[in-house]
């Protein structure tokens, strides 16, 4: 497992692009735009500090990086492929179903939509069985989470095998269950970004109060804890049980436009009994004692970058 063919060069596209020559694989890319070869060098090339930073994989090299003429030859020699074209359905079907007549007949395709079904996608391929949605969130070089599912004519093993070449290459992998509109990431920031509109459509607040009151308050714990384990934390010793049965109530109140769901004995249970699985034996103490020194983490991680773009621009105005 050593070439990606990364189908698609834009923004998503040349970041898996990115991330992949990181990680030490060739690449070999196309996208039928006339100067899609300069800008995905350019991409790449803005993108390569950052990486270095972080850490590269032994052999990573820019230089392994091919732009090939045709979309045949991008696939003809890869172990992988990644579809990253522009969100228009018609446009995917016909893609894939073209990148599954010249693939590899082995090779499994995962393809970067953000909100198609892989079932709607997959209707022309003629071997749909290999085709797996790998949705990433932007930039793909450095965010590293990637959902996984298949569709009604996808294989078992092409999406167990995603999952682990994401694993391998990186990523951190969701594997659902089920197809569902958006995924679960986008399905989260989407409920946010829509409060968000109908705040500052009613004179409610502003953007910069919205975007502060996200990146100094939730945002900073959600970086290492979900949503859900925070509120089991706000239960207090009782957790995410206490949490439910105290709080609950509240979910009635109109703190947002997204209506809630019944608060059922079934759904108050799974919380708990998922929460504890999350946990995994973790005490609140213990619980706390992390998020308190991961919190710290982010927040001098953040205020160190701070002070060197500070003095960048300083000594860019001297």
């Amino acid at each position: 497992m050593r070439t990606v063919a990364c189908v698609g060069a834009g923004v998503i596209g040349g970041g898996w692009v990115a991330h992949f020559l990181a990680r030490g694989y060739r690449v070999t890319a196309w996208d039928p735009a006339p100067d899609a070869e300069r800008r995905l060098r350019d991409l790449v090339d803005s993108a390569w500090p950052a990486l270095t930073r972080l850490g590269l994989a032994e052999g990573a090299s820019v230089a392994n990086l091919t732009v090939a003429p045709t979309l045949a030859e991008a696939v003809a020699g890869a172990d992988f492929v990644q579809e990253s074209a522009p969100e228009r359905l018609e446009l995917k079907v016909e893609l894939l179903a073209e990148i599954d007549a010249a693939a590899p007949e082995h090779v499994v395709i995962g393809s970067s939509t953000s909100g198609y079904s892989m079932t709607e996608m997959q209707v022309r391929a003629a071997r749909p069985g290999r085709l797996v949605v790998g949705h990433p969130f932007n930039p793909p070089y450095l965010v590293p989470l990637v959902e996984v599912v298949g569709g009604t004519a996808t294989d078992a093993w092409a999406v167990e095998w995603a999952s682990e070449f994401y694993r391998a290459a990186g990523k951190s992998v969701i594997t659902m269950d089920r197809e569902l509109p958006g995924f679960i990431g986008n399905r989260i920031q989407e409920a946010a970004w829509r409060e968000a509109l109908h705040m500052v459509a009613n004179g409610e607040a502003t953007v910069e109060q919205i975007d502060l009151a996200m990146t100094a308050g939730p945002g900073l714990r959600w970086a290492f804890f979900g949503p859900c384990l925070t509120f089991h934390l706000a239960g207090g010793e009782g957790g995410m049980a206490h949490m439910l049965d105290h709080f609950g109530p509240s979910l009635k109140s109109p703190w947002t436009r997204l209506e809630s769901p019944e608060l059922t004995p079934a759904l108050r249970d799974a919380m708990v009994r998922e929460t504890d699985e999350v946990a995994a034996g973790r005490s609140n103490a213990e619980l706390i004692a992390q998020r308190d020194r991961r919190l710290i983490a982010v927040m001098r991680a953040l205020a160190e970058v701070e002070a060197e773009e500070a003095r960048e621009a300083q000594e860019a105005r001297a």
